[in-house]
């Protein structure tokens, strides 16, 4: 069985290039998506960074990954982002690095939920306040550096739209408009974020529809029933990262996302414009991300 770079080694060419000597940290590295994409960084030549909840199973991926890639630089750094203090600590760490390129990959969908230490939902914080927070503060490594900033969003942006009374959604039970909650405000704040940076950029990308392991959120005799077929019908995971890959390289302006060319759900990665959120909550947007980074940054 061929690996991912061979199965695109066409694609790879036309549209990347070498990452040798290039430092690339990445969150849920240990995911579906993440390993795909940490197999593509390391073929390109990165040293990786995986950051993740699980310390054991960053190094266990860490060892796969060493096998196939055997003079693969791979640093493992823990990091819980419902927790702040682990996030402070992981960014402390990761603004000590040579930092070329920070991908926040990791996501949350259906999940037990909670209020954090910081008074938000837990959903809301993992995908949207710890990864602000984190980009935030990282800035001027990368900015030193000319470095890249991506960050994953989501179709499920569509699902919601924001609600002043209720940012994070808490009152909230329907997940998905609890997550596309929060991928909005993550996607959209970065725009604010980058509006006037003059040394790093941005890259916003989605996967469109794939099977990983935020997809196993249904009850488990449901899910064992739908999940061969979702494999047949959605894209592989080797194939969707290609559009997170694409976003290392090809930075976005406003407005712009990197995603599935195909309705945004299937296909190879196309750069597309933006048109679901209007200008006025785009600036709300950016301001509430702006006053709770603020609130943390005490």
């Amino acid at each position: 069985m061929k690996h991912s770079w061979e199965q695109y080694a066409k694609w790879l060419t036309k549209n990347t290039t070498s990452l040798e000597g290039k430092t690339v940290a990445i969150t849920g590295s240990t995911g579906g998506l993440g390993r795909e994409l940490c197999r593509y960084l390391l073929h390109l030549g990165a040293r990786l960074v995986l950051i993740d909840r699980s310390t054991e199973k960053a190094e266990g991926l860490k060892r796969v990954l060493t096998v196939w890639f055997p003079k693969a630089d791979v640093t493992c750094v823990r990091a819980d982002l419902s927790d702040m203090t682990s996030v402070r600590t992981v960014t402390e760490q990761l603004s000590e690095m040579p930092l070329d390129v920070f991908i926040h990959n990791a996501g949350a969908y259906s999940i037990p939920r909670k209020t954090c230490d910081t008074g938000y939902d837990n959903v809301y914080q993992i995908n949207f306040v710890s990864p602000y927070y984190m980009i935030y503060k990282l800035l001027p490594t990368l900015r030193e550096r000319q470095g890249r900033v991506v960050v994953v969003g989501s179709i499920a942006h569509n699902y919601s739209k924001t609600d002043s009374d209720s940012i994070d959604f808490a009152d909230r039970k329907q997940a998905s408009k609890v997550y596309g909650n929060a991928k909005r405000y993550l996607m959209f704040s970065m725009y604010d974020l980058f509006e006037k940076e003059q040394g790093a950029t941005v890259s916003i990308t989605h996967p469109g529809i794939t099977f990983t392991g935020i997809t196993a959120h249904y009850p488990k005799l449901v899910f064992a029933i739908i999940k061969h077929p979702m494999k047949i019908i959605f894209m592989k995971p080797s194939k969707a990262a290609l559009s997170i890959l694409r976003g290392v390289f090809d930075p976005c302006n406003r407005d712009e996302w990197i995603g599935p060319r195909l309705f945004n759900v299937w296909g190879l990665p196309k750069k597309q414009k933006l048109k679901s959120c209007s200008q006025d909550e785009e600036i709300f947007i950016g301001k509430t991300a702006r006053r709770i980074f603020e609130e943390l940054g005490k």
